[in-house]
């Protein structure tokens, strides 16, 4: 039987590979991972995905916004520590509906501060802060799929 630990093992380790896809059957239980591909991830046999990808398109965009941002005198975030997500899966701010909320915009957080969780294949992992500070901007939605190395927190380090 698989323990949460080998569990999260496997799962660190599919994250970290080139591997896309994981298949283990051990004492008649089966396990497959698979990683969801982004454009960036793309094998190289299929350039196509690379020809459709949306990036050559949002560079005029952000020439646009910077441009907008620049006659509007808008400055730069106000944090300097942007919490990313570990794993890929489904973001929640709170542990359960009814519970409160583990941050909010605003809360001054240490490093051992529990921020959020992230579920992976029906485990809950906790996602604690890297660094002192205060929360100044959430960003991702509860609820919502990240994606690994996606932004979650805006922290103004101490």
């Amino acid at each position: 039987m698989f323990t949460i630990s080998e569990l999260k093992q496997l799962i660190e380790a599919l994250d970290q590979s080139t591997v896309n896809e994981l298949s283990l059957e051990q004492e008649g239980q089966k396990l497959k991972l698979k990683k969801q591909m982004t454009s960036s991830m793309a094998p190289s046999q299929h350039p196509l995905v690379y020809q459709a990808s949306p990036e050559p398109q949002s560079v005029p965009i952000q020439t646009q916004q910077e441009e907008e941002a620049t006659d509007l005198n808008i400055s730069e975030p106000a944090y300097d520590h942007v919490l990313k997500s570990p794993m890929v899966g489904t973001f929640y701010l709170q542990a359960s509906p009814e519970s409160e909320p583990y941050v909010r915009v605003g809360d001054v957080i240490g490093q051992n501060t529990t921020l959020c969780t992230i579920e992976a294949m029906k485990l809950f992992n906790e996602i604690e802060a890297e660094v002192d500070g205060e929360i100044v901007e959430i960003l991702a939605e509860n609820g919502e799929l990240v994606e690994y190395n996606q932004p979650l927190f805006g922290i103004k380090t101490k």
